[in-house]
């Protein structure tokens, strides 16, 4: 019998459907590194989030490993070069939160366009001011997706009926974009683009791509969403972009300083650049929930118990 080990809380669906697979699937959250090192051979197959960091070392005392699943997109907790020379097979379930994805990127971008933020706060405060909150219309805009994977074609999906201009650059893909949507260069993004949406992973190559020659290189102001990676942009530049009036709002899921192994924010790191953000009215921030929703809770689940019972088997 194959055993499998779950270090995070997900949905029973996985467990489920290892169990009617055959497979055993032991539940244990919470495992620090040395702690799930000191077990993991006794596995074919790990499924972690993010609060352990699979490296070379890990790695380098399993072998009995055949897979590891992230019950989530991002795979920058796992070295899946290394792990994959190793024959170990890595996988994720992108497939699971793409919808969820999707739709609060546009919430963000419908919120940040119509000022729905500092409105409800001002008429919570006895406020009542119109013309001073008068939006903006998705209709005509130009919106640049960087990345086209299944975030980024998520985001353009829902798009797709409020007749904007759906632009994406993808530095790996060639001829992948639906027909409603144009592929261009970056530097055509650049000129083009009235709001930017990043739809990265986190490698060293997007790592602070968002930095000050980033913001410099558009031809007018920008709107920025970020629901990829936080260090995807780099804050203290994008605040500087901000007071110079070239990016005139943001919608950021994500955070920079947000601490991806305790599911929250790094208080000591917060810098005054951090805190200029929590202080701007232009300034939608929400703690890492795109992708969180119901259903996606299912689906991430449901997923990858599918692939991992297809590279088990």
């Amino acid at each position: 019998m194959k055993h499998v080990l779950v270090t995070d809380k997900t949905h029973p669906i996985l467990c489920e459907k290892l169990q009617a697979a055959g497979y055993h699937c032991d539940v244990q959250a919470d495992l620090s590194y040395n702690e799930l090192l000191a077990i993991v051979n006794n596995y074919d197959a790990l499924v972690v989030r993010s609060k352990v960091e699979i490296d070379r070392n890990f790695l380098d005392n399993t072998h009995s490993l055949k897979c590891i699943g992230r019950v989530g997109a991002g795979m920058e907790t796992i070295d899946v070069d290394y792990a994959e020379q190793k024959g170990i097979k890595c996988l994720n379930s992108p497939e699971g939160n793409r919808d969820a994805v999707g739709e609060h990127a546009l919430g963000m971008l419908l919120t940040l366009f119509n000022n729905m933020l500092r409105a409800n706060n001002e008429i919570r405060s006895g406020l009542w001011k119109r013309e001073a909150n008068r939006g903006l219309e998705i209709k005509g805009k130009t919106i640049g997706i960087i990345g086209f994977g299944n975030m980024g074609s998520s985001f353009a999906k829902r798009l797709r009926g409020f007749e904007c201009n759906i632009i994406s650059y993808d530095k790996y893909k060639k001829n992948y974009a639906p027909d409603y949507v144009e592929e261009v260069s970056l530097e055509e993004l650049f000129n083009r683009a009235d709001v930017v949406s990043f739809h990265v992973p986190l490698t060293d190559e997007t790592h602070y791509m968002a930095d000050a020659a980033f913001f410099n290189s558009f031809a007018k102001p920008i709107y920025l969403i970020n629901t990829a990676r936080g260090a995807v942009v780099k804050t203290v530049d994008l605040v500087s972009a901000m007071q110079t009036g070239k990016v005139l709002g943001l919608a950021l899921d994500v955070i920079e300083y947000e601490n991806m192994s305790k599911d929250g924010l790094d208080l000591e790191s917060l810098t005054p650049d951090f805190k200029y953000l929590l202080q701007a009215d232009n300034a939608v921030l929400t703690p890492h929930i795109g992708g969180w929703t119901v259903e996606s809770k299912y689906k991430l689940a449901d997923v990858l118990a599918d692939k991992i019972i297809d590279v088990l088997k």
